[in-house]
């Protein structure tokens, strides 16, 4: 049983009561709210003429149903505009911050919450949303919960959950050139599968990502779910704190001495002990890219893709059988053989400023590839007026990239930003799943922004340290 951990400690610090079902009533810190899976919770609570337990602690945004093309109200999806509705009148009935599109903070949830600073070492933070994992890089347990449970933190602020076992991840080495965090969480859950997480949180830990930026941690732990851990963190350390000084939420002052000291303490234990430990070698890190309908399913840009009859398990086998039939691709084949349709650039992986910055860096002075569709997306109003300051906006559209607004995009097929048909899309997203992006044909290959870029800029995958040697 791991003893010492960040897990641990945070897990003591906000336990509020063992439950007879065994489970423990856990505090949480923040509650992050979207209008997806909140109107049946709030909706719960006005039947039974309950309040919103602590409204300070509970903030809302609007992001997956948001059309990226153009915000005017009335949304030209019915269904969306009623959404939209609702969130806006359950957050004014029941007290709750939202970020609107008036604000200019309305974002995806999960990147909104980092940068206006809401979210501490120590937290326990909960999100109708699988991909509050992402927020574990600041040092916190942060988890998605079903909409029942969203009802049961807006009542009460707590939440009734099981224990889990810790597994540590430690990474070690240098990255070479063009391997990315989006590369790392790749190769990660290539090696430990969609299935190895299960009843697991992670601590990612070593030399890569003691050496990673805050954005980058955000793109590991994000994808902690698609490995099956419900968790995944980063202990907090001067990195940490240099990125949320200063920032809209963040303690000021003596607060901010006080808060930090207080932070460190929550960092694993030297001799911490862990249920599971897993050590990889940054130098076997090359730059991925999926291949079928799970974002294990993935190969080393120079890599053959595998053959089914080599999978010993018959259950892996039918998986691959069934990625094959569905991608149109055959064993064998190497994805610099594959063209694509379509070009992404966005999500809560990938729509941060870094994540735009290295996708510029490739697209600058050349154009995308004749056919292809390209779009930017910032994952929030912030990163795109940071974008826009940077000239960031000018360099994707001469290119011939579609600039967008804030949201969701085309990460969940939520919105107007869809797959046509069998269009293959290469996606900066976390999910390839069949169906995904919105096409029950559409194909998604998964990679880094950068590795996106080079992708619409050629019409097919390609491995981005190709124009890193042409620069040279």
């Amino acid at each position: 049983m791991a003893k010492a951990t960040l897990y641990n400690k945070v897990w003591e610090a906000n336990a509020v009561a063992q439950l007879p079902t065994a489970q423990t009533q856990l505090f949480i810190g923040l509650h992050l709210v979207h209008e997806v899976t909140s109107p049946q919770a709030f909706d719960t609570l006005r039947e039974r003429g309950l309040k919103v337990a602590y409204p300070s602690r509970t903030f809302a945004t609007m992001d997956h149903i948001v059309p990226t093309d153009s915000k005017t109200r009335p949304f030209a999806d019915a269904q969306a505009e009623a959404m939209l509705r609702a969130i806006e009148q359950n957050t004014q009935e029941f007290g709750v911050n939202f970020f609107n599109l008036e604000s200019g903070r309305q974002g995806v949830v999960h990147i909104i919450a980092p940068e206006l600073g809401l979210v501490r070492p120590g937290m326990t933070v909960a999100c109708g949303d699988s991909h509050t994992s992402t927020l574990g890089a600041f040092g916190t347990l942060a988890f998605g919960i079903g909409t029942s449970q969203v009802r049961d933190v807006l009542a009460t602020q707590c939440v009734a959950m099981n224990p889990m076992k810790v597994r540590k991840i430690e990474i070690n080495g240098k990255l070479k050139e063009g391997v990315t965090p989006k590369d790392v969480t790749l190769f990660i859950l290539n090696r430990l599968g969609v299935k190895g997480g299960i009843g697991y949180a992670y601590e990612y830990c070593g030399e890569v990502i003691d050496s990673m930026s805050m954005e980058g941690r955000m793109t590991v732990c994000n994808m902690s779910i698609e490995g099956g851990a419900r968790i995944g963190y980063v202990n907090p350390d001067a990195t940490t704190f240099s990125y949320l000084k200063d920032l809209e939420y963040a303690p000021k002052g003596l607060a901010w001495d006080a808060a930090v000291a207080g932070w460190k303490k929550f960092a694993s234990d030297q001799d911490a002990v862990y249920d599971d430990i897993v050590t990889l070698e940054a130098g076997e890190i090359e730059p991925m890219v999926t291949w079928g309908v799970t974002p294990a399913q993935s190969v080393a840009i120079g890599q053959a893709l595998p053959d089914p009859a080599e999978a010993s398990d018959p259950g892996e086998r039918a998986v691959l059988d069934t990625a094959y039939a569905h991608m149109k691709l055959r064993p064998g084949q190497k994805m610099s053989e594959v063209k694509i349709d379509v070009a992404f650039i966005g999500s809560c992986t990938n729509g941060r400023i870094s994540d735009l910055r290295a996708a510029a860096e490739i697209v600058k002075g050349r154009k995308v590839a004749q056919g292809v569709t390209a779009l930017v997306v910032p994952g929030s109003m912030q990163v795109r007026k940071q974008a826009i300051a940077e000239g960031l906006d000018r360099i994707f559209i001469a290119a011939g990239f579609e600039w967008r607004e804030a949201g969701c995009s085309m990460c969940l097929g939520m919105n107007p930003d869809q797959l046509k048909g069998e269009q293959i899309s290469a996606s900066s997203s976390n999910r390839n799943f069949i169906g995904r992006q919105g096409s029950p044909a559409g194909r998604t290959l998964l990679m880094s922004p950068a590795m996106v870029a080079a992708a619409a800029i050629k019409g097919y995958v390609s491995d981005v340290r190709n124009f890193f040697s042409i620069e040279a």
